[in-house]
């Protein structure tokens, strides 16, 4: 691979920041807008609500899959030809969707062209590489980054709704496609140099935990295969426990009488603390490294599932709702981090790329299985508690994974 004449952490590396965000926003726009439109497909195709959410369900599928395929890409050819392909993919995918004649169709359109080759080319290969770019500030650039898919989910939903009472869902299904797809291209314009070659650590970086051993092809005392492994265990995990008050608390809401409303607010809370607990995060990942904070989110994200369970009154659940997005933003960033301090620069995209399509995985599992643990037992109350479950496996693998970091460090400066 050919070396960047750009060094990280200049300002060439601030402003490719800024551009990646504003791709992540545009890009992460298909996360979010098939569950605003799916009211009016539902009413135009005449179908069921179960039929009207497959769409969704291929998006999600196809996004985890094409993160890998795009950051095989990435790794390869440079991060600006997997978005140039999904930004054609993207601004077809919106239009074919604004011309189909049925379901089937429609959901096809989202599954490969919005989310297997469209929306899948900004998180994982930005994200990976964002972490080639940054060293002193590493933890902080990946979460401005990864901040772009909150801030997407943010301004979308309203925008589009706004344009499907005006106009329509197909026209306003047609613009999007147009606008992003030129966005996407254009912006992607800027992402051409690749990335530096591997850079040392800061020489502060020293507390245990943190790389200081340096990227490796045995990460954590590990095989490749088996460290990977781990990550994506643990990545399933966190979000399987992530997924039950992201998914459900709509619903918890309506059971508990407050309506689907307040629900939709508690949602937007947890979203609106979720871009804080990004960069957050990232300031913190700075100082203590990926995998103590990963250990710290998993930690907090437990203690907020916690207080789910005695407090079911309107002000504490927008209260707990909100520490909830504080504290799980930043667990998903953190992989990314961890991937970039221990395993081999170079592969970079598609061992990010894999571990985040395992936490889109864990979001699905969590958000059927909190309905299947509701559904058998009557009570979102079982459902936390398997949440909970879930979650004390992240640790577990964080914390062996962190020993496993200590050990070799204490070794390290044994032999030394």
């Amino acid at each position: 691979m050919q070396a960047s004449p750009h060094l990280p952490d200049s300002r060439y590396a601030v402003m490719r920041l800024i551009v990646t965000m504003l791709l992540m926003t545009v890009g992460s726009s298909g996360m979010y807008v098939v569950s605003v439109v799916l009211p009016a497909v539902q009413a135009d195709f005449g179908v069921a609500r179960a039929d009207a959410s497959l769409p969704y369900t291929l998006l999600m599928i196809g996004f985890g899959v094409g993160g890998v395929l795009m950051g095989k890409l990435a790794d390869r050819f440079g991060v600006m030809w997997p978005l140039m392909l999904g930004a054609v993919a993207l601004g077809l995918g919106y239009i074919a969707c604004s011309m189909a004649d049925g379901i089937v169709s429609f959901a096809i359109a989202q599954g490969l062209l919005v989310g297997l080759l469209g929306s899948a080319a900004v998180f994982a290969p930005l994200v990976a590489d964002t972490s080639l770019w940054f060293v002193k500030r590493r933890g902080t650039a990946v979460a401005v980054c990864a901040s772009g898919n909150y801030i997407a989910g943010a301004i979308w939903p309203p925008i589009v709704q706004h344009f499907i009472e005006t106009v329509g869902w197909r026209p306003t299904y047609f613009g999007m496609g147009v606008f992003c797809g030129l966005a996407m291209a254009g912006l992607a314009l800027f992402m051409r140099a690749r990335p530096p070659l591997e850079s040392p650590a800061p020489a502060a970086s020293t507390a245990p935990g943190r790389a200081q051993l340096g990227p490796s092809l045995q990460p954590f005392g590990l095989s490749l295969g088996m460290a990977q492994g781990l990550l994506c265990v643990a990545g399933t995990a966190c979000c399987v426990a992530m997924a039950m008050p992201q998914v459900h608390i709509v619903a918890y809401c309506s059971d508990l009488g407050y309506g689907a409303a307040r629900g939709a607010q508690m949602l937007s809370v947890m979203l609106a603390f979720g871009i804080v607990s990004r960069l957050v995060s990232g300031f913190i990942c700075d100082r203590i490294g990926g995998l103590r904070t990963l250990l710290l989110g998993s930690v907090l994200q437990c203690v907020a599932l916690i207080l789910f369970l005695p407090f079911d009154g309107l002000v504490p659940l927008f209260v707990v709702s909100a520490l909830f997005g504080l504290f799980q933003g930043g667990i998903v960033p953190s992989y990314a981090i961890i991937v970039r301090e221990y395993f081999p620069p170079a592969e970079a995209g598609a061992r990010v790329g894999t571990v985040i399509m395992c936490t889109l995985l864990g979001m699905a599992l969590g958000g059927w299985m909190s309905g299947e643990v509701f559904d058998l037992t009557g009570s979102y109350h079982a459902a936390f508690i398997n949440g909970i479950a879930w979650n004390l496996l992240n640790m577990s693998i964080a914390v062996t994974l962190l020993l496993r970091v200590r050990r070799m460090h204490a070794l390290a400066l044994g032999t030394a």
